[in-house]
């Protein structure tokens, strides 16, 4: 298309430029037939003619150039617009290209979103019903805490009724007890009265050992002060922190009374066979832990006053080694009672031996003769008997065999050293 432009662009001109000069031939020769018969104005014209015809071709050339010139511009743009067109149809192609196979290398990442929104749409499906069971536990929970909280305060004031503690530790003391596996009655005894040089006593419970031993066990409950103590927060400061300072220290006060008191009482002087010392059952670990944190010489102070102090861990694992010791109590009492009973076998054993070897000699001595019987039978009785065959041939006495058994010896270690222990006895 760049080279047809400029040849159409010059037969145009060229056609223009003809037509131009056909016409002014024309006019020429028409005015010279006009003025034929004056030579020299004729000449004057055809002057003036020329010289207006060669104004008006180089008005019409340079028209015509600028004419050129701007279809030249026209055509360069219309060129540019072209280039311009077809690389924009080509950016346009690759761009359409490079657009399928965009989708086409994310199709499957549409199906992996799709498949996400799906699973999106679950998983808030689903949340949302937990959100909603979430919140039905959460009120539960709430109603729980408050039922809790009542029950918490309704313990709190029937723990601060010293017989209802006195209760509560008796309690826990048996359940403790019960839990390490001894038996009322047989392995411990509650309420037992015990007189002393000191005075009559009465712990809560007395634990029988093996071998005729036992040890008291007396339960206190110390609880006031510590309850009151425990409504105070550990991080309190001030005012709130001194109280609760305070209501610890008559706490550990209070613990402190208790093991004098048990100590002075002297409850292994009443028993038979006791461990000097008797186990100061104090229900709760906390009630412990606490006295022994506020005081750490509490402990030293209960060893000199010969007391234990057991918490529901502590105790358990003493009654438990105390089960345990029953148990081989127990065992080792079983196996004298087997040993007895072998001995007294064996003896039996032995005895029956002898009346074995009797029985054998008594079997062998009625052989001996049942043999001899059937000798005599057929060396003299039967030929007799025979000669009476004449007489009646129909019957006939058959052989009698003899019994060629004879008695099995006695072969066991046992049975035979008593036969020769009373052979050489005899």
């Amino acid at each position: 298309m760049d080279a047809a432009l400029p040849l159409v662009i010059g037969l145009i001109v060229g056609a223009l430029v003809g037509a131009a000069c056909a016409w002014a031939v024309f006019l020429i020769r028409s005015k010279s037939r006009a003025d034929a018969a004056n030579p020299a104005l004729v000449e004057a014209r055809h002057q003036h003619e020329l010289q207006s015809l060669r104004v008006e071709e180089s008005a019409a050339r340079s028209e015509l150039q600028a004419d050129l010139a701007r279809m030249e511009a026209t055509a360069e743009h219309l060129n540019a617009q072209v280039v311009q067109l077809t690389r924009e149809r080509e950016q346009r192609a690759q761009r359409d290209k490079s657009e399928n196979a965009l989708l086409q290398a994310i199709a499957p990442v549409r199906q992996s979103l799709q498949d996400m929104q799906r699973t999106v749409a679950q998983l808030e499906e689903q949340r949302q019903k937990q959100h909603g069971e979430l919140s039905q536990q959460l009120r539960t929970a709430v109603e729980s805490d408050e039922h809790l909280r009542k029950t918490t305060d309704s313990l709190a004031a029937a723990l601060s009724n010293n017989s209802v503690r006195g209760v509560w530790g008796e309690t826990q003391l048996r359940s403790v007890v019960e839990a390490a596996g001894l038996i009322e009655r047989v392995d411990f005894d509650v309420q037992t009265s015990i007189s002393s040089d000191i005075g009559a006593g009465r712990p809560d419970m007395v634990v029988h050992l093996p071998g005729g031993k036992s040890i008291a066990v007396d339960s206190k409950v110390p609880m006031g002060s510590y309850l009151e103590a425990s409504a105070i927060p550990v991080t309190a400061t001030g005012e709130e922190g001194a109280r609760r300072e305070k209501l610890l220290t008559a706490h550990v006060k209070a613990v402190r009374d208790h093991i004098s008191a048990l100590g002075g009482k002297a409850y292994w002087d009443g028993l038979d066979a006791s461990p000097e010392l008797v186990i100061a059952f104090i229900p709760s670990e906390s009630l412990v832990s606490s006295a022994l944190e506020a005081d750490p010489a509490l402990m030293e102070y209960a060893f000199g006053k010969r007391v234990a102090l057991a918490s529901p861990v502590t105790l358990w694992s003493v009654l438990k080694t105390v089960a345990f010791s029953w148990q081989q109590e127990l065992v080792t009492a079983e196996a004298k009672q087997l040993f007895d009973l072998s001995r007294e076998l064996y003896s039996r054993l032995s005895t029956m031996a002898g009346h074995i070897d009797k029985l054998g000699r008594s079997v062998r001595a009625t052989v001996s003769d049942y043999n001899r019987f059937v000798g005599s039978l057929e060396r003299t009785v039967l030929p007799s008997a025979r000669k009476l065959n004449k007489v009646d041939e129909s019957k006939i006495i058959p052989p009698i065999d003899e019994v060629e058994e004879a008695p099995r010896e006695l072969a066991a270690y046992e049975l035979v050293a008593e036969l020769d222990t009373e052979s050489r006895s005899a």
